[in-house]
């Protein structure tokens, strides 16, 4: 009996021991199981980055109504009431599309030698009857540079001279942009231009302008930009920022650039440049380019010290801790996460969570387009009465599917973004100024984004810096309806005459919005 309790008691064991290892294994499988599927998920994921449309929109058959249609056809009439628009005419084939209005237009008028005009029937001399328009032509003339020799004229008193003095009196001419340099402000305007709006690196440049003539090294090239930068356009954009603090909304946003020369840095490590805009509402745009050597949550908290609005984010936790500013987040970037979760064969898609998540943002955003022309408080009540319901909806479904998908899944991530950003997603139904999404700012920093594809990097933090304030005024500039490149000129040609030691306020002049820039460039206020 001792040996059967003891065989017994050795069996238990072994069931025991056999049932543990069939639930590690079990454990086991399913943590192989889930993380191929994540695996599975990540590479379709790529793929669709790699070899699918970059669009977020979503496909639907024709016989399936539109998300946008069915907003339209089911919101109440008066929404529609204040919202009009006409489609633009289907182009005809061969006709040309372009607005020649702005350019000078030179008449050539062309002519039948005196000797040829002879009827061929008669041999009469023909008479004059008329001109008639042919076509129009776009015609190129080559860029050309002059040298400027600047005098100026010396007079002095001949009487005094007589008596043993000497009186002489000096015509007075403009300072130069850089001293100790040939440029000019037109120069170095084109210089600007070329290299932040046209996207063309230094060394492009060189051989433009030894073309033209000139042999001009992207070293001095360099040199004058950060020169005028120091000397012009920091004290502008510095002002403007000043100016910005006084806003009730901004828009933040921040991109990796890199650096070569940066002290305590490896060439290959990321700085980045920091981005803040206005709202569209506002009557002063501002956008201005902050490059910072790192993404630390300091960056925008000294940014913004003394801003006590809302601020338009993309979730990004260093925006969640700067004192008196309230956070507005992002409706595009909660999308774009439920977006990458889609799967690769989109006609699979319509059963995913995923697809039901990005539908029902789409109907928001259908709202959105809808009242984007209303005022502030309209944009609220509409908001209140069509949006919140939707909006509550979404964060119902999100909670109710958080423990359905695998948390480390695109879609669970995606969910418990939206439900870790709830609050600041919510903040545009109670206040008709804040935007569904950041992508103003995402728009601004696109032509800083596509430069740096061609320049890759800057050498300096001087570099960096310049070209900081030299976005800024740029992008500024074209919020204002201004011409970059004439505005960059004028800036050059009148503010080194200025005294601004003296007269700090001469520097409100040249702000893109300010009385004598819409005097010189003969801008109407709205």
């Amino acid at each position: 009996m001792a040996n059967l309790s003891h065989s017994i008691e050795e069996l238990k064991a072994t069931i025991a021991s056999l049932n543990s290892t069939i639930d590690s294994l079990k454990a086991e499988n399913e943590y192989l199981k889930n993380n191929n599927e994540l695996l599975r998920e990540e590479n379709a994921y790529l793929k669709r980055k790699l070899f699918g449309t970059k669009s977020e929109k979503i496909a639907h058959s024709m016989d399936q109504l539109s998300l946008f249609d069915e907003t339209e056809n089911e919101c109440e009439p008066e929404l529609l009431e204040d919202i009009s628009y006409t489609r633009a005419k289907k182009k005809q084939k061969g006709k040309i599309d372009i607005k020649l209005d702005n350019l000078k237009h030179v008449k050539k008028v062309y002519d039948i030698d005196e000797k040829d005009r002879v009827c061929d029937e008669c041999g009469s001399k023909l008479s004059y009857v008329g001109e008639e328009f042919v076509r129009h032509e776009v015609v190129y003339e080559p860029a050309k540079l002059y040298v400027k020799d600047i005098y100026r004229k010396t007079y002095e008193c001949r009487n005094c001279r007589k008596k043993g003095k000497a009186v002489m009196l000096k015509a007075g001419t403009p300072q130069p942009v850089v001293p100790h340099s040939y440029t000019s402000p037109s120069v170095l305007s084109q210089v600007i231009i070329d290299k932040y709006v046209n996207h063309m690196p230094l060394y492009r440049q060189e051989s433009e302008w030894k073309r033209l003539g000139m042999e001009l090294s992207r070293t001095t090239m360099a040199n004058w930009i950060i020169i005028a930068a120091k000397e012009y356009f920091i004290p502008l954009v510095n002002r403007m920022h000043e100016l910005m603090m006084k806003e009730s909304h901004i828009h933040c946003d921040e991109t990796p650039v890199q650096v070569l020369n940066e002290p305590g840095k490896k060439a290959t490590s990321k700085s980045y440049m920091w981005v803040y805009s206005s709202i569209k509402e506002s009557k002063q745009p501002v956008k201005i380019f902050d490059y910072r050597p790192d993404r630390k949550a300091t960056n925008p908290q000294e940014f913004l010290k003394g801003f006590d609005g809302t601020i338009i984010t993309d979730g990004y936790y260093g925006y969640n801790h700067i004192d008196g500013v309230t956070n507005a987040y992002c409706w595009a970037h909660a999308r774009r996460k439920f977006y990458d979760a889609l799967p690769v064969d989109m006609k699979n898609a319509s059963d995913t969570l995923a697809n039901t998540a990005v539908e029902k943002i789409a109907r928001l955003f259908a709202i959105e387009k809808q009242i984007e022309t209303l005022s502030p408080d309209k944009k609220v009540k509409v908001r209140q009465e069509k949006s919140k319901p939707l909006v509550d909806d979404f964060f119902s479904w999100c909670k109710d599917n958080q423990n359905k998908v695998l948390t480390a899944s695109k879609t669970g991530k995606a969910i418990q973004y939206a439900l870790n950003y709830e609050a600041g997603l919510r903040s545009f139904l109670e206040d008709g100024l804040v935007p569904m999404t950041n992508s103003l700012d995402e728009r601004t920093i696109r032509p800083f984004t596509v430069g740096r594809k061609n320049w890759l990097f800057s050498t300096s933090t001087k570099g960096a810096e310049a070209s900081a304030a030299v976005f800024s005024l740029i992008e500024t500039a074209k919020s204002n309806k201004l011409n970059p490149y004439d505005y960059i000129e004028f800036i050059m040609d009148y503010l080194p005459q200025q005294d601004l030691v003296e007269d700090p306020e001469r520097l409100d002049w040249f702000l893109p919005w300010s009385e004598e820039i819409k005097e010189e460039f003969e801008i109407k206020a709205d």
